[in-house]
C-alpha cells in the first residue's frame, strides 16, 4: 500500500459544489481506498492504496464525484512522497513569513510557457517561482489580494491547477506521516 494525497479544487466555496466530508470520504472508500482521512472543508484527502498512478487515481475519484454530486470537480493526487519533495523544495520557506506561503499544485508539468508573462501579473514584493508540478507563491499581502489566481495561471500554462496556502501542505503531511502512512509503507 502506497500513501497518496488528494486536493480537489473549488468544493465548498461560496455555496457550491457542496461535499459534506463524510459523503467525500465514502466515494474514496467505494474506490476500495482505505485509511481515509480528511482536512477542513475544502477537499484534502490522505488514503492509502495498491501501487497505481497517481493520473488513474485523479480520473477515478473526479469521475465517481460526478456520478455522485452532479458536477465536476478537478482533481490532483500526489503521492506522500512527492508532496513532501515538493514542500521540501519551497525556495521562499527559510526567509520569508509563513504565514504568506502557498503552493499551486498542478496535475501536469507545464511547457511552452511564457514566465514573463506570469510574472507581470506579480503586485507589489509578491514573488513566483515554478518547478515541475508545483508553483510557490509568497503573497505578503494575502492570497485574496493576488493577481496570480488559480484560473490565471491555468489558463497561461493550459493545466489544471490548484493552491493550498502552507499551513495546510505542512497538515496534509502531518496527516499521513501521523497516521503511520508514510510512503512505500
Amino acid at each position: 500500500m502506497k500513501t497518496y494525497i488528494a486536493i480537489l479544487r473549488g468544493i465548498n466555496v461560496s455555496g457550491k459544489n457542496l461535499i459534506k466530508m463524510n459523503d467525500l470520504r465514502e466515494i474514496f472508500a467505494k474506490l476500495g481506498l482505505t485509511n481515509v482521512s480528511t482536512y477542513i472543508q475544502s477537499g484534502n484527502v490522505v488514503f492509502t492504496s495498491p501501487e497505481t498512478t497517481t493520473e488513474d487515481l485523479a480520473q477515478n475519484i473526479a469521475v465517481n464525484i460526478t456520478a455522485g454530486f452532479g458536477f465536476e470537480v478537478p482533481v490532483i493526487v500526489l503521492s506522500a512522497d512527492e508532496m513532501k519533495m515538493i514542500a521540501d523544495g519551497n525556495p521562499f520557506y527559510n526567509n520569508r513569513e509563513s504565514g504568506f506561503l502557498h503552493i499551486t499544485f498542478l496535475a501536469d508539468v507545464p511547457t511552452g510557457f511564457n514566465f514573463k508573462d506570469i510574472e507581470a501579473k506579480k503586485q507589489g514584493d509578491e514573488e513566483i517561482f515554478i518547478n515541475g508540478k508545483a508553483i510557490y507563491l509568497y503573497c505578503p499581502h494575502g492570497y485574496g489580494k493576488t493577481k496570480l489566481t488559480n484560473s490565471f495561471l491555468e489558463s497561461k500554462l493550459k493545466v489544471t491547477a490548484t493552491t493550498r496556502n502552507w499551513k495546510t501542505v505542512n497538515e496534509l503531511l502531518r496527516i499521513a506521516q501521523e497516521n503511520g502512512l508514510t510512503a512505500g509503507s
